[in-house]
């Protein structure tokens, strides 16, 4: 395999769109059972909104991620920023809420909203560490930028790691539950100063939302 050039350096098929859609479908799903509150009124529009764009993205696009058009990479953009803005949102609501001690004083009702909202946050910006690297899945797939914004261990170890492979969506989601946990990199480095700034602003949000809510939690059960 010495002289192999990895998927990651070349031009593949592109990487299925199962699980990418298991993650925005997740997503609309944990928005849809918070409660009214986290999400901006009418509570529909958003989920609704976010649904009609991942259906216009899968008919396009239904399989493998390889097309390289700029109306389908603008609507992928959209969806994730969609997402982003009610995930925005509702961890503000939370963040307030817990401050001006309007939220619920059912300590179970609390831990259950917060994790949901925690747990969107993560989805959120491993969507968003997979759309922006290389341009994106389709131009990763096309091999149109040779110059890593994540540094993945196989990068790293070519000879560990058989030269089928490619960073998919569950490596992304990988490296945002730990940067969401660890508060920093663990062995996915951060090479370009935007995914620096990213990784940066995931701790800090997951710092704030695990910090408050378990501190409300403690001070409700006392």
């Amino acid at each position: 395999m010495g002289d192999e050039v990895p998927a990651w350096q070349r031009r593949t098929a592109g990487e299925s769109r199962l699980w990418a859609t298991g993650a925005v479908l997740a997503i609309i799903g944990l928005q849809v059972v918070l409660p009214d509150r986290f999400l901006p009124a009418p509570g529909w529009l958003l989920p609704a909104l976010e649904g009609l764009l991942l259906v216009v993205v899968l008919c396009a696009n239904p399989v493998r991620i390889d097309r390289e058009e700029t109306w389908l990479r603008w609507l992928g953009l959209a969806l994730a920023g969609l997402l982003g803005i009610a995930t925005a949102y509702s961890a503000d609501r939370l963040v307030v809420g817990l401050i001006d001690g309007t939220l619920s004083d059912d300590p179970a009702r609390l831990l259950g909203s917060g994790g949901a909202i925690w747990l969107t946050n993560v989805v959120v910006f491993g969507l968003g560490y997979w759309e922006f690297d290389r341009g994106g899945p389709a131009a990763r797939a096309n091999a149109r930028k040779t110059l890593p914004d994540f540094m993945f261990v196989q990068m790293q170890n070519p000879e560990l790691a058989s030269a089928d492979w490619e960073p998919q969506f569950m490596d992304y989601l990988y490296l945002s539950f730990t940067n969401a946990t660890a508060f920093s990199p663990t062995d996915v480095m951060p090479m370009s100063r935007w995914a620096k700034a990213m990784m940066m602003a995931k701790s800090a949000i997951s710092l704030i939302l695990a910090a408050l809510v378990i501190a409300r939690a403690i001070n409700v059960l006392h």
